[in-house]
């Protein structure tokens, strides 16, 4: 009996947020998912995002719901990050689908910083409506130098400017300390005193999880690492990796 009232006070909340959109997003939402968790997470997702219903769909078939859970899994929850913006914690995910690029076989670090740039609309679409994009090969000056930022971002929510860098490459601990580096330039130079510390996001086109965490471990760096695929993902592959991290901790993880 108590499961029964659980169940349907769970269907109720749902209920009263599909009046929140349009009949199309309902369909596709009650079409393409199972779980009372992952039809919450779609509406209110929508809601949020203002998603129109190509924008919902796109977001179920890429798995949004998987990879959003993955990115909690993979990351430790005390960062410095979550310490000082606890709401971060939900805005970031590991993959990121970059699947509308269209990039050729091999492709340099400018082909991919041109063809987000080329894509925008969708690349804001995959990382989030609340950021708004500030500059490509954006320009910071110390010391008589010039040192650019693949792409600079600010986040509406976070209220805090976002360094985007770009790997085509596998993770690499040197890589945290550019980041780092321009986390510190646009804090001391860009930064507005009620606007929070810079986050930093690290694109690479592979990591390895245990490699990040050393990497990371004595580090008070604000910096996300992720992944990125130009290809879909297939939705069987995700939930097999979610199933892996809710019985084993990353630090575990079978190489």
């Amino acid at each position: 009996m108590k499961q029964f009232y659980e169940t349907y006070y769970e269907q109720q909340k749902v209920s009263a947020l599909l009046t929140q959109i349009s009949w199309t997003n309902h369909l596709l939402v009650l079409s393409k998912t199972k779980s009372i968790e992952e039809k919450k997470f779609y509406i209110q997702l929508s809601i949020k995002e203002n998603y129109s219903s190509r924008e919902l769909a796109r977001q179920i078939d890429t798995g949004y719901f998987e990879r959003h859970l993955l990115a909690i899994n993979k990351q430790p929850q005390d960062t410095i990050i979550t310490a000082s913006l606890p709401s971060s914690f939900s805005i970031f995910k590991d993959p990121y689908i970059l699947e509308f690029l269209n990039l050729p076989a091999i492709y340099s670090e400018r082909d991919l910083q041109k063809a987000i740039r080329a894509n925008l609309k969708q690349f804001i679409l995959e990382i989030g409506k609340d950021f708004s994009f500030l500059g490509e090969e954006y320009r910071v000056h110390v010391s008589g130098k010039d040192y650019y930022i693949d792409l600079l971002f600010y986040h509406r929510g976070l209220k805090c400017l976002v360094p985007l860098e770009l790997k085509i490459d596998s993770f690499k601990p040197e890589y945290l300390s550019k980041l780092n580096f321009y986390l510190e330039l646009l804090d001391k130079n860009l930064k507005k005193p009620e606007e929070n510390p810079s986050v930093g996001l690290l694109l690479c086109k592979s990591k390895d999880d245990e490699i990040v965490e050393y990497a990371m471990n004595r580090t008070l760096s604000s910096t996300k690492v992720a992944e990125y695929q130009t290809k879909l993902i297939d939705k069987k592959i995700l939930k097999q990796k979610l199933h892996f991290y809710d019985w084993e901790s990353p630090n575990k993880q079978a190489k």
